[in-house]
């Protein structure tokens, strides 16, 4: 978060309790506590106020002064179903929505629907394309002033998030939330038409569009199609070549920042993700995964041509190859031909070592 004191000062104006305020072309007050931080935003159309105590960002000064009640009043409304604590009945009016499902405001391009209103503002940029909020470090525009906030501690590497088992920080409560489950192993949200169960209620939206059939996000490369953009834009990558994501230690490229963290792993040696029944770790939780179905027998993916069974779905591809005759991976070398690429870098270790005694072989089409 930026400190006060290295703000721009010819576009801000500072407000204190002893200050005289002359009037503005905003007609701003003066402040009743406190110090109020006014801002504008890069593009010059967007006054931004701050609060001083937490550093939040508002777009009007009526904002900042009802949350800085946040820091002066006791939660005194509570939340029946989960107990949650809040300052007012209208955020605890709108917090009750997560249980009961209600979306009552909707957007009336896509009838897309909401539990408030500033989330159907900042869903709106979706189709508007505007992306208001900009970084005056990297110049990447955000359309939600908070993700901008996020965002801006890739710069200044402030991870505010701490975790109280691992001490492990981030910056950004969502994802210490989502670390938190590798501790606890919770996945409170559950699909009602399957039963499978997520670790946040986005993961679970998104896969809810398997049900219904919901892919409108399409390649204009290929025409696939996606429940999802963010799978989308990943996607492209693989048309574009595209990888955005470097190592710092090794140069080697990524497509997502996902893909990144868990190679990190492979210089770090952190492996975060502990088998409960005979303590083996892992740089994945997928894999662990897996690895769990060697104590428990399942084996939840099956051939459909002879009814075998396989404890991963990679395996299944491996082994219907057997059925097809089928061997994607080609050594650009020689042109022979593997069923995996495990078996090919193995293969090109032969060519490295300036032994090619291998049979050249067509490329199949």
């Amino acid at each position: 978060m930026e400190d006060v004191n290295d703000l721009d000062t010819c576009d801000t104006t500072f407000f204190n309790d002893t200050d005289s305020v002359t009037q503005t072309e905003r007609d701003e007050k003066l402040l009743r506590d406190g110090t109020l931080i006014k801002q504008t935003s890069l593009d010059g159309n967007i006054s931004e106020y701050r609060c001083e105590v937490c550093g939040k960002i508002f777009c009007s000064e009526n904002e900042v002064f009802t949350h800085k009640e946040i820091h002066n009043r006791e939660k005194q409304f509570r939340c029946d179903v989960c107990g949650k604590y809040f300052v007012f009945n209208s955020q605890l009016t709108s917090h009750r929505r997560v249980h009961t499902g209600e979306k009552p405001f909707h957007c009336e391009i896509c009838g897309k629907s909401f539990i408030s209103n500033s989330h159907l503002t900042v869903h709106k940029r979706s189709h508007t394309g505007e992306k208001p909020y900009k970084c005056e470090i990297c110049g990447k525009s955000f359309s939600d002033n908070s993700n901008l906030a996020v965002h801006k501690r890739i710069h200044t590497g402030e991870r505010p998030f701490h975790c109280e088992t691992c001490g492990k920080s981030f910056g950004d409560n969502s994802y210490l939330m989502n670390h938190k489950i590798i501790h606890t192993g919770e996945k409170p949200y559950h699909c009602e038409i399957c039963g499978k169960c997520f670790v946040n209620n986005s993961n679970l939206n998104r896969h809810k569009r398997i049900h219904i059939g919901g892919n409108v996000f399409h390649c204009k490369i290929c025409g696939k199609s996606f429940s999802d953009n963010s799978n989308l834009v990943i996607h492209v990558r693989s048309h574009t070549g595209e990888k955005p994501y470097h190592c710092e230690i090794c140069d080697k490229s990524f497509v997502t920042h996902s893909l990144l963290k868990t190679h990190t792993r492979i210089h770090t040696g952190e492996k975060p993700y502990h088998c409960d029944v005979c303590g083996k770790s892992f740089t994945q939780n997928s894999n662990l995964v897996i690895h769990k179905r060697c104590h428990t027998g399942e084996k939840p993916y099956y051939c459909e041509i002879c009814g075998k069974s396989f404890v991963s779905k990679s395996h299944l591809i491996v082994h219907r190859c057997s059925h097809t005759g089928e061997k994607p991976f080609h050594c650009e070398i020689c042109a022979k031909s593997f069923i995996t690429n495990g078996h090919l870098k193995k293969h090109k270790q032969i060519h490295n070592r300036g032994k090619p005694n291998c049979k050249k072989e067509p490329l199949r089409s």
